[in-house]
């Protein structure tokens, strides 16, 4: 998984309450893209229903679509984002879109999870906060960068201003490090196969293949 430590760039302001994991990514591009393509393929498919026109092409309306918001890491959005369903496709897609982090006042408690997951920081700030950064990112739109720190837990504001947030400090070192719950899971694969050792020769029986 790619470590985050900070990320630099203009916030795009998406401040709609209540988007949900469908919405971020339908469930048709799942099946049809991610089992022949990977993860990877999902990215021009995130926020679909919004991104585009009925007639297939881009919505020049739509914030992500803006010429100064195109390829941004960060993502202000509203209320209880990725609400839902437990898709975990909903963040592969937003990462194949480049979004490195997102800020909101809440989140759905699964893609909250599932974002540390796959290499993205969700950020919680009150929502009078978003909203400050949103405004100043649209104040000079593309030229006012908003930095993203986990290191430090700051969102440095367009205008200097420095916000703090908090991170389960577990979570926190492993995204730093860009480690999974596998991947942490094998830092003590060493003790896993001493147990296992231990166990087999109490517990011969146990490891006993079926029938």
């Amino acid at each position: 998984m790619e470590p985050f430590v900070t990320v630099t760039g203009p916030a795009a302001p998406f401040l709609r309450a209540n988007v949900d994991t469908d919405q971020i990514i339908r469930i048709e591009r799942l099946t049809a893209h991610y089992r022949d393509d990977g993860r990877d393929a999902l990215g021009p498919y995130a926020l679909e229903s919004m991104r585009k026109l009925p007639d297939g092409s881009e919505d020049p309306r739509f914030v992500l679509n803006r010429p100064e918001y195109r390829g941004t890491p960060i993502l202000l959005a509203g209320i209880n984002f990725g609400c839902g369903s437990s898709r975990e496709g909903a963040v592969w897609a937003l990462k194949g879109a480049g979004l490195r982090s997102i800020i909101a006042p809440s989140f759905g408690d699964i893609f909250f999870a599932n974002c540390f997951q796959n290499g993205v920081l969700p950020v919680v700030l009150p929502e009078a906060d978003v909203r400050r950064i949103a405004a100043e990112s649209e104040a000079a739109p593309g030229k006012a960068l908003t930095c993203v720190d986990l290191e430090r837990q700051l969102v440095t504001t367009p205008s200097g201003a420095a916000l703090s947030f908090k991170v389960d400090a577990r979570r926190r070192d492993a995204l730093l490090a860009g480690l999974d719950e596998i991947a942490l899971t094998l830092r003590h694969a060493g003790a896993v196969s001493a147990w296992q050792a231990r166990d087999r020769a109490a517990r011969p029986w146990a490891w006993e293949p079926l029938a």
